[in-house]
């Protein structure tokens, strides 16, 4: 099995979401240890932001891209390939101002491909990734499980995600870990519990 591990946060090893994704991958390999892993740290290794030069970087013939161009080309070539190729992507999601961390929306505005990840067909819209499994690792400094304040957060990223065909999605999640030491002990705790009995004998 190949599994792309994202992380996204900007807190370096002070993240909550770093810390529980690779407890995430750590588990999964140690329950299948021929586990092939991708990992892909969108903080260290930000990923440009879709604009226009990536459009006109897409539709310019290969032989006539200059050095910038064919580095936009190549980029997201290769964040696709890393997508299609994994069977399970794990995904640290923290809450960023009630959204995504803009280097997670970058990362999907790549994989986010007509032909490739979905397609218009005459009855709407169809994902073509329906063979995938998520685990997608959310944390917040507040509370926002259920509440509209989480509505760009984690539901976005279930519709997203969802858009792209993939329904087996698992969450991990720590919420309200800037209320106190104990109530983000606490967050942790339930949540390393939580990847121990889902993914040790995964």
């Amino acid at each position: 099995m190949k599994l792309l591990h994202i992380d996204s946060s900007i807190l370096g090893e002070h993240s909550a979401s770093r810390q529980l994704t690779q407890q995430v991958v750590q588990a999964m390999q140690a329950a299948d240890p021929s586990i092939e892993v991708t990992y892909r740290d969108l903080a260290a290794d930000a990923i440009s932001h879709f604009s226009a030069a990536t459009l006109l970087a897409a539709g310019t013939a290969e032989q006539a891209r200059d050095a910038a161009q064919a580095h936009e080309v190549q980029l997201s070539a290769q964040t696709l390939a890393e997508f299609l190729a994994a069977d399970t992507v794990v995904i640290g999601a923290p809450m960023y101002n009630f959204s995504v961390p803009t280097q997670l929306k970058a990362w999907i505005d790549r994989i986010a491909v007509a032909g490739q990840t979905f397609r218009y067909t005459e009855a709407g819209p169809e994902g073509l990734c329906g063979g995938k499994k998520v685990v997608l690792v959310s944390t917040a400094g507040g509370m926002h499980q259920g509440q509209p304040s989480g509505v760009g957060h984690e539901d976005f990223l279930r519709v997203f995600l969802g858009f792209i065909g993939i329904t087996d999605i698992q969450v991990v999640r720590a919420e309200g870990l800037a209320y106190g030491e104990e109530q983000r002990s606490s967050a942790l705790q339930g949540a390393k519990a939580q990847i121990a009995e889902a993914f040790s004998a995964a």
